[in-house]
């Protein structure tokens, strides 16, 4: 070893080297040093016999690095040193680094670490004849005898694989290394059986495997004549589904609950011009399948005279959500004849008691006449512009007390009109509020600009004749031509029964029989009580002097183009809302649609923001205020009290 740190090999020429022949003790040698440079042999070494390195040499090198590992100590062939260029220390590490980096790009398990690198050295390569011992290649070692004359080899070998310890299984040794190092634990089996599924979509066990909401999930059953329907735009999506163990995200969007679109639907789909068979089109088969399969919507239909109160009831939700049904519908119309002052404030409180889900599509006022139209949020994409107009039935048309209001728009392919009316009072004038009924449906000026969806059947004297489906509802102020006794003693009888007795004696009935008004015009059975007269804040009629008989004067009428394509879920009355004179009525229906054309002026998700914003505010103010009644409430609590 020279001054640089440079161990001194001696040379043997190369045909030595093949003959494995000792080499002579006292062969002198030049070698290179760090800088390049040839220096001066200044000391020589001689080999022993059988090629053993000193006891000395060994304690010398290790002195060098006490940090570095080095193998054990293992006999040295013939040939070793002879003609083979010595590494520094950095190229030792440089080669290790690389060749740990080597081993784990091939290490499938990752298993291999920049830490174990260098302790990787103590063990000899086994995929190779090959040994490296402080940078020097040995080839032909003899494992077997090499692990047996190196006792801390063997205690090292002795926590590896029976298959590590022979050489004679080389080749299977190869494929051990380079499976993974990782620990495979045993599947787990369940510890009992799993309930069984029932096909019937009310399971609980299959609305768990599937992850089914219950409120988006059609609870129609399988035998019954038929289902009952329910507006979701995943229906047909969940009813395929029912039938098998997948669970609804693998069958939709990877990343939402929406169904996935392809882009060659986007590129292909014409969602403005739309083709003559409506295919691909917004308002096409395809959309409307996707929404509602059944092709049929729910209408639900208020209408109430208000006696022009200044105050409002505490609770709108039993006039708009009743506890007695168990979905809300998609379209909410609520008509007010003789409406509070505050107009906008009125639909706020609609909007507060419709929540999030809704938003007010349209509103209109003629003079204390209003109507309003909600619809469900996911829907507005799908309704035309709306029209609406107005019409006076007095004689002085800037008195707005009589008249009505009518308000209409197209819903994929069916075109809707709605109107609240509020005709001449008087228990006598059945004669003038026919002439009022004829004046509206032929100066209420709609559509304007929306296409007529059926203009063959369009008669141009009659606004009802130009709409697939009308509802008209409101103040007939229609009356039964029977005395206040005989009245009250058939309610006495028929509480809560079919009304067919006291409606013998209905104007309007008469009226539509004989086909003077309300042409084409149907209406549901009557099983409520008559609306009107009652005093107010309670469920006693008109206590008054001229003790009003009572009449069903509050109704809802409906016509269609197509027959049956109107269905009455509920007609009935709301008798806890006693701040007026009057009882409001509502309607339920079911109305069946079909798809349409894109050649109509869409509304484009238009409606208004400030009554939505605004409602939603106050009705989280009041649920914030429930919730510090109920904690004070608690906090008060007498239980348990400390004086």
């Amino acid at each position: 070893m020279n001054e640089n740190g440079d161990t001194i090999v001696p040379f043997q020429p190369e045909d030595e080297v093949r003959s494995k022949e000792p080499p002579s003790s006292k062969t002198s040698f030049n070698i290179e040093g760090g800088d390049g440079t040839n220096t001066e042999p200044r000391a020589t070494k001689k080999c022993n016999e059988d090629l053993h390195i000193s006891q000395d040499e060994q304690i010398q090198e290790t002195s060098l690095n006490p940090f570095q590992p080095h193998p054990p100590s293992l006999p040295k062939p013939s040939g070793v040193g002879k003609g083979i260029r010595n590494f520094s220390f950095e190229e030792k590490t440089r080669r290790r680094r690389l060749r740990s980096s080597q081993e784990s790009l091939t290490d499938p398990a990752e298993t291999g670490s920049s830490t174990d690198s260098l302790r990787e050295d103590s063990t000899p390569v086994l995929s190779s004849a090959l040994g490296l011992k402080n940078g020097q290649i040995s080839g032909g070692i003899d494992f077997d005898r090499a692990t047996r004359e190196s006792p801390p080899f063997r205690d090292r070998c002795s926590s590896l694989p029976e298959a590590d310890k022979h050489p004679s299984r080389q080749s299977r040794l190869v494929e051990l290394r380079a499976k993974p190092s990782k620990i495979i634990l045993s599947p787990l089996q369940p510890t009992g059986s799993f309930p069984p599924l029932d096909y019937s979509v009310a399971s609980m066990s299959l609305r768990t495997t599937n992850r089914i909401d219950r409120d988006c999930l059609d609870y129609g059953k399988r035998g019954l004549p038929e289902r009952l329907h329910r507006n979701f735009s995943d229906s047909r999506l969940l009813d395929t589904m029912v039938a098998d163990s997948a669970s609804v995200n693998s069958m939709k969007s990877n990343f939402s609950a929406l169904n996935p679109i392809r882009p060659k639907d986007v590129r292909n789909r014409s969602f403005l011009e739309g083709s003559v068979l409506g295919n691909g089109a917004l308002l096409g088969p395809e959309e409307l399948d996707r929404y509602f399969p059944d092709r049929h919507v729910g209408i639900y239909i208020a209408t109430w005279n208000m006696q022009g109160e200044k105050g409002f009831p505490n609770n709108l939700d039993d006039l708009l959500l009743p506890t007695d049904t168990e979905f809300a519908q998609d379209f909410y119309i609520i008509g007010v004849q003789e409406g509070c002052p505050d107009r906008r404030e009125w639909e706020i409180r609609l909007q507060e008691t419709l929540g999030p889900y809704y938003v007010m599509l349209y509103a209109a006022a003629h003079g204390v006449l209003y109507l309003t139209i909600f619809i469900r949020r996911d829907l507005i994409w799908f309704c035309s512009e709306v029209e609406h107009a107005t019409v006076t039935t007095r004689i002085i048309s800037q008195i707005k007390t009589k008249g009505a209001v009518g308000i209409g728009f197209t819903f994929f392919g069916t075109s809707f009109l709605f109107i609240t009316s509020h005709f001449t009072s008087g228990d006598s004038k059945v004669y003038e509020r026919i002439l009022d009924y004829n004046k509206i449906v032929e100066a209420l000026a709609l559509p304007r600009g929306l296409p007529d969806t059926n203009p063959y059947r369009s008669i141009a004297s009659d606004v009802t004749t130009r709409f697939d489906e009308v509802f008209w509802f409101g103040d007939f102020n229609f009356r039964l031509s029977k005395d206040r006794g005989g009245v009250e003693a058939i309610l006495n009888q028929h509480i809560g029964k079919d009304m067919g007795p006291l409606l013998q004696h209905d104007q309007l009935c008469k009226e539509i029989k004989e086909g003077s008004i309300f042409k084409g015009f149907q209406e549901a059975p009557i099983h409520f009580p008559p609306t009107y007269k009652f005093d107010i804040g309670c469920d006693v009629y008109d206590s008054t002097s001229k003790q009003r008989t009572p009449s069903y004067t509050d109704r809802i009428l409906y016509r269609n183009r197509q027959a049956d394509d109107i269905k009455v879920v509920k007609y009935t009355s709301c008798s806890s809302i006693k701040t007026s004179d009057h009882r409001p009525v509502i309607g339920m229906f079911q109305v069946k649609i079909r798809p349409g054309r894109d050649n109509i002026p869409l509304g484009a998700g238009q409606f208004d923001r400030p009554v939505y914003l605004e409602g939603i505010r106050r009705r989280i103010t009041r649920e914030l205020k429930r919730r510090e009644a109920v904690m004070k409430n608690q906090s008060n609590s007498t239980v348990c009290s400390i004086s």
